[in-house]
């Protein structure tokens, strides 16, 4: 159950955490959605050719600025939590934001939930605010709640509606090279799963998702998706199952197909960080396919 908050509540600044925004091409989101934020921000900026970095340091000058000579997607992040040096990490999008206190809000849930890595909030899209479905599913979760944990927990989750902690986060590699973007989250809840950490769903704090005009088109980010299942299969999962994946990504047609072909150049690179999940993770992901563990 959501906690209500007043509507006059002020802001309160979010403790020992950073906001660490990935962002390319997207100055004018970017210049909108940074002042939101309730806590240091660091872009990380992969390497716009939109000015991007330029627009945001004069607009925004307490701003951190990270610029990348190229491209490396979701592991831009990671670039960016190196240089955060906070206990906490909060995640977000150039279209995204934390609701007004929130953040610090998760932040002390977190602090209180000592086995908890990541914490995925609720997501309303849009201005009509709209609960995203994958909130839903998440709030189902067939993993039920753990004693020690403050919601459902997940083996997955949207980065840009995540708060981790960073020992955790660092200690799993964090996004990696390999897989990039989109899809990049799967390999890393699985990995935090894996070491012992818990992952949660909690609707008590939420964020603000509006979604950019200029955003890929659905095949082609179909495409990377199947990309990152398929590389993410080669990294975590059996032989049978990375061929199934395979199966799976033929039969949704042109994007799959499109995602296998994409992969091809970045399985050496995947097999490379090749170690297989514990049988309790892979328990956890049967029984989020429906199947008995």
């Amino acid at each position: 159950m959501t906690v209500p908050r007043s509507a006059g509540q002020p802001r309160s600044p979010a403790p020992d955490v950073t906001v660490v925004v990935a962002s390319r091409n997207r100055r004018d989101d970017l210049l909108a959605t940074l002042p939101r934020h309730e806590a240091p921000v660091l872009l990380v900026d992969n390497a716009s050719t939109d000015d991007t970095v330029a627009a945001v340091r004069a607009a925004h000058p307490e701003v951190t600025v990270l610029p990348l000579d190229a491209n490396e997607g979701a592991h831009g992040r990671t670039l960016g939590a190196a240089r955060a040096g906070t206990p906490f990490l909060a995640f977000a999008d150039d279209d995204s934001w934390w609701a007004p206190g929130d953040l610090a809000r998760a932040v002390e849930i977190m602090r209180a939930h000592p086995r908890l890595a990541l914490i995925n909030a609720r997501i309303l899209v849009g201005p009509e605010e709209r609960l995203d479905p994958v909130c839903a599913e998440m709030a189902d979760s067939p993993l039920g709640t753990p004693a020690d944990l403050p919601g459902p927990a997940l083996l997955g989750f949207v980065a840009c509606a995540a708060l981790v902690r960073t020992e955790a986060f660092e200690a799993v590699g964090g996004f990696d090279p390999v897989v990039r973007f989109p899809g990049e989250e799967e390999r890393v809840a699985l990995d935090l799963a894996a070491a012992g950490w818990g992952l949660a769903y909690v609707d008590q704090v939420t964020i603000h998702h509006h979604p950019s005009t200029r955003r890929e088109a659905p095949g082609r980010r179909q495409a990377g998706i199947w990309r990152s299942r398929l590389l993410t299969a080669l990294m975590r999962l059996p032989a049978g199952d990375v061929a199934r994946t395979v199966g799976r990504a033929v039969r949704a047609g042109r994007p799959g197909v499109e995602g296998v072909l994409r992969a091809l150049p970045d399985i050496p690179a995947a097999l490379r960080r090749r170690r297989p999940l514990p049988d309790r993770v892979r328990s956890g992901l049967r029984l989020l396919a429906g199947e008995r563990a």
